[in-house]
């Protein structure tokens, strides 16, 4: 798992963080290759899904080990990774 940090902001907050100065833009970063006719003849949309909300009973230490790796937040997130790894896992093999 990354160490990398996820924080939820409002569109308000982002448009204080771009005034602060906080934000950077590299107007000299490289534009990135068409997609391409071909790409968006054969694009198909599909709507998210909703989660199911679940009833879950876990052992006191299954449970305390997540809450310990992620300081207390984002511990759910975390629990989902691992499941959603374990199913990757179970279809590719």
């Amino acid at each position: 798992m990354s160490g990398t940090l996820i924080k939820t902001v409002s569109l308000d907050e982002i448009e204080d963080m771009y005034e602060r100065g906080e934000l950077y833009h590299n107007p000299d970063a490289p534009v990135g290759p068409s997609l391409g006719a071909d790409f968006w003849a054969s694009a198909k949309i599909v709507a998210p899904q909703k989660p199911r909300s679940v009833h879950l009973k876990l052992d006191p230490e299954v449970f305390d080990f997540f809450v310990s790796e992620t300081n207390g937040k984002g511990h759910l997130t975390r629990m989902q990774e691992v499941l959603k790894s374990y199913m990757n896992a179970r279809k590719a093999g």
